[in-house]
């Protein structure tokens, strides 16, 4: 089940967990391979997201005139066209890093440029050390080693507040209602957008595209104590490409965080999105061209390491 309206330019993409369960995703340009040299891409959406999320960047990327990529954007367990699992416990980074690693070998890519936005990004980091020849190159969306928390109890109260709805209406209302605060200039358009990603028509309702159980994995953290960091895997990406996009709202990556992970990569590049919270959407603001030339870098300077080897 989906619920966006963007139902074009992509084919579905059904592979096995390595436990058996059944998952998807979207291909968008596997057709044609892309252009020689061009990295095939893996996105990875936030916690209760999914793969429409990606829908605007990945046909950008998938139809960009230049250099053409294959773009994978996949479901996670529990969420959009996958299925869910009975275990909830199963809900977790280590267990999605594995279900993506699947999917990539299910797609016959080897190596990718991965996006991640939020618990994208961390599972990102996750495949830095379970996976490291899978990353040719990194894009990380308002995400990072540290989590802001703020902004995990504001995206835990939104989950465990999660319900359906009657119609479309009422649903495009409360999405807008909980975020117009981080997105102040989103139209009505956009917010109908963005309830259409988030929800989907099941027996005459609206439903959300996760599993509620989702909040279970949410309740255990105590945010009275220090929230556990990611740095020694944010190290895992010292010698790869990476640049990270900031919304200049948002409340989950802190300018501060932002200024040491430059620190500790200094060739990492990064853009704040102004008047977005969590997450920026990559398909606005230039940021479809801004990520595709950084990923033209990256083929670049594969292609002259190879000429040169």
């Amino acid at each position: 089940m989906t619920g966006d309206d963007d139902n074009q330019g992509w084919t579905r993409f059904d592979y096995g967990a390595p436990d058996g369960l059944q998952l998807a995703g979207r291909k968008y340009g596997f057709e044609h391979r892309g252009a020689p040299g061009a990295l095939p891409v893996i996105c990875l959406a936030g916690l209760t997201r999914n793969a429409s999320d990606f829908h605007d960047l990945a046909l950008y990327l998938a139809n960009d005139a230049d250099r053409p990529r294959p773009v994978l954007a996949l479901d996670y367990r529990g969420r959009g066209m996958s299925a869910r699992d009975r275990n909830w416990q199963n809900y977790n980074v280590l267990t999605e890093a594995e279900d993506v690693i699947a999917g990539a070998t299910a797609a016959g890519i080897g190596e990718a440029v991965i996006v991640g936005t939020s618990r994208g990004a961390l599972i990102t980091m996750i495949l830095a050390a379970m996976r490291p020849t899978l990353l040719a190159g990194v894009v990380m969306n308002d995400a990072g080693p540290e989590i802001d928390g703020r902004g995990l109890v504001r995206i835990r109260t939104y989950v465990e507040k999660g319900r359906d709805f009657a119609n479309w209406s009422e649903t495009v209302a409360a999405v807008k209602a909980i975020g117009r605060a981080h997105f102040p200039q989103w139209d009505d358009a956009m917010w109908e957008r963005q309830a259409r990603r988030i929800y989907g028509e099941e027996n005459g309702k609206i439903v959300r595209l996760y599993d509620p159980a989702l909040m279970k994995t949410l309740s255990a953290i105590d945010l009275d104590h220090p929230l556990p960091s990611m740095w020694p895997q944010f190290e895992g990406l010292a010698e790869v490409p990476l640049l990270v996009v900031r919304g200049a709202n948002s409340d989950l990556l802190s300018e501060q965080t932002l200024e040491k992970m430059h620190a500790m990569h200094r060739s990492m590049e990064s853009v704040t999105v102004p008047d977005q919270g969590h997450a920026p959407d990559l398909g606005t603001e230039a940021l479809p061209q801004r990520i595709a030339a950084f990923m033209a870098a990256i083929g670049g300077k594969q292609a002259k390491a190879r000429r040169t080897a």
